[in-house]
This record gives C-alpha cells, sequence and structure tokens, in this order.
C-alpha cells in the first residue's frame, strides 16, 4: 500500500512539473506574452528619455505608443498648456492659473486691440520685469487646446489636420525640433520651471513616434 502511495505520487508531481512546462512554453512561445517591455520612469522629472531607452520595446505599434507617451510629458507640462488654453485667456504658473492681468485671446489668437500680447512679450525674456518672452508669441488657436487632454486625446489631436494648423506628421516633426516659440518652453527665463529634456530631445522623440507608425496610446495610459 505504501509503495502504491509512494509511485502515485510521483506520477502526480511528474504531471505537475509537466504542467507547469507547458504553461511556461506556451507564454512565451505562441500564446500570449508573459508581460509588456516596460522603460522604467526616469528618476528626476527634469529628464526626457531618448528614443534609444525604448528600443528593447520589440512590438512596433507598443513601441510607438511609449514614445508618445512620452513625449506627452512635454506637450502636458505646463510651459506648454499655459499656451494652449481651453478658454479664451492665456494661463500661468505652475499651477496654470488664470492670467494676471487679465487678457482675452481676441480674433486672431494675439490679444485684443490696445492690449496684443505683444504689448508686453517681447521677443525674449525681460530679466528685469521677468515678463517671458519669444518670437511670435501668442494663444495656440482654440482648437488647438491641450488643457485637461489625456495623451490619448492629445495624440488623435496633432494627427488631425483641421485641429492641429493644417499640418502633416513631417510639418510636425519640424514644428516641435525647431519652432522658436515652442523652444521657450526649455528656457523659460526668472525661475520657471523648463519642460523635460531639451527641445532637441522631444523632436528626436516626436521622430521616432512617427517613423514607428504614429500610434496613440490606449486611453487609460499614462507617461
Amino acid at each position: 500500500m505504501k509503495l502504491r502511495s509512494k509511485a502515485l505520487g510521483v506520477v502526480l508531481g511528474a504531471g505537475a512539473a509537466g504542467m507547469s512546462l507547458a504553461l511556461l512554453f506556451g507564454a512565451g512561445c505562441g500564446g500570449r506574452a508573459a508581460h509588456v517591455a516596460t522603460v522604467p520612469p526616469p528618476e528626476d522629472p527634469r529628464v526626457l528619455r531618448t528614443p534609444e531607452a525604448f528600443a528593447g520595446i520589440g512590438d512596433k505599434k507598443e513601441r510607438s505608443r511609449a514614445l508618445f507617451l512620452e513625449a506627452s510629458r512635454v506637450m502636458l507640462h505646463p510651459r506648454c498648456v499655459n499656451c494652449h488654453p481651453v478658454g479664451d485667456s492665456p494661463l500661468q504658473g505652475m499651477n496654470s492659473q488664470v492670467h494676471d492681468p487679465p487678457v482675452a485671446r481676441g480674433p486672431e489668437d494675439n490679444g485684443v486691440p490696445g492690449l496684443e500680447c505683444t504689448s508686453c512679450h517681447q521677443d525674449r525674456n525681460a530679466q528685469l520685469a521677468r515678463v517671458p518672452g519669444a518670437p511670435k508669441w501668442h494663444l495656440a488657436p482654440k482648437a488647438m487646446f491641450w488643457e485637461g487632454r489625456t495623451p490619448r486625446s492629445l495624440c488623435e489631436q496633432l494627427k488631425d489636420p483641421a485641429r492641429n494648423g493644417g499640418k502633416n506628421l513631417a510639418e510636425i516633426i519640424e514644428h516641435s525640433a525647431h519652432d522658436e516659440l515652442v523652444g521657450w518652453g526649455w528656457k523659460p527665463g526668472a525661475d520657471r520651471v523648463p519642460a523635460p529634456g531639451t527641445q532637441a530631445e522631444f523632436g528626436a522623440l516626436m521622430a521616432a513616434w512617427v517613423k514607428d507608425g504614429a500610434e496613440c496610446p490606449r486611453e487609460e495610459s499614462r507617461p
């Protein structure tokens, strides 16, 4: 009786081991992947990960989504969102409060007659007055608001010429990497917190996102 029980135990043990191996190989060969490759977030929020940091994500679409999520850390930063508001007034500060003194968008996103944006904002930062400045200072068109968007809805907007200023993807890359007003986000002057990384790094992320198919992240995804 004892011998039979021992033999049965060996058989059951072998069966369990076989099942474990089957599950292991099934997950790795033709079954669902055990996990999706992820890239740890940077310890310093001022750092922007480069496209090379995402090279380990083998699935091209997933890599494209991950690249956009990283780029969205720039676009959804207050330095950028403040000039892409929902309403008719620009925002300011890291808490995106309404512009003080009160100003209005105006019919062409440059302010109202007598109080245009360039009445105060010059083509460079005014250090003593602490007034930010860059060439062609103005609000983004109302259709291009970023305030309150998720990375996915932002991505869908950027790919829509009706809501991105009529740009194609190549023009979006160029705008991201070289536009001087965009570049102000990394040199805001005074004690303002700049956007993560550099403009060159941001442009490289956008180019890599487009190269891998310009996929949009899932709605629940966050960088």
